[in-house]
């Protein structure tokens, strides 16, 4: 569930941008995640802390953010690649893996939330570097984001 709404949500936004005749997209950075002396924490820029009210009823959140080390038009034009980085692997479109490199970098996490001061969300982990740009937050809702029928393919459990 949570993939088919993150994919209605681009594709929603696509359509609706569909009348813009360039391919290039605004997204702006909401604040920034920070991994310093064993603690992470998504520290939101001052101007959008009214938006986390509410967000400490949540045990976690959907961390929108963009792999911005991997930001180059070479990165950018890889469309397959070995799962895990492993030739072991079959070859697979980016669209069918977690890699860090696709056409457009957004990362997606589900993460913890260990507590919200102002606007620093401590959060247990997340699989992103010191500084990569968050470009959106979402809280997690089970009833939403989690299917029970799920199908992987057998590299996924290596």
């Amino acid at each position: 569930m949570l993939l088919k709404n993150y994919l209605f949500l681009l594709l929603s936004a696509v359509i609706s941008c569909s009348t813009i005749k360039s391919d290039i997209y605004q997204i702006s950075s909401l604040g920034l995640i920070r991994k310093q002396h064993k603690v992470t924490t998504i520290e939101i820029y001052e101007k959008y802390e009214d938006a986390l009210l509410g967000l400490n009823k949540f045990s976690h959140v959907l961390v929108c953010y963009w792999l911005h080390e991997n930001d180059t038009p070479e990165k950018r034009k890889i469309l397959q690649v070995y799962p895990r980085g492993d030739s072991q692997n079959p070859l697979h479109g980016v669209f069918a893996t977690r890699s860090p490199v696709r056409p457009n970098l957004i990362g997606l996490s589900i993460c913890k939330i260990l507590s919200i001061e102002g606007n620093i969300i401590r959060i247990d982990t997340i699989d992103a570097f010191d500084g990569s740009p968050v470009i959106d937050l979402k809280p997690y809702i089970p009833s939403i984001d989690s299917e029970v029928d799920v199908q992987v393919p057998e590299w996924v459990y290596r």
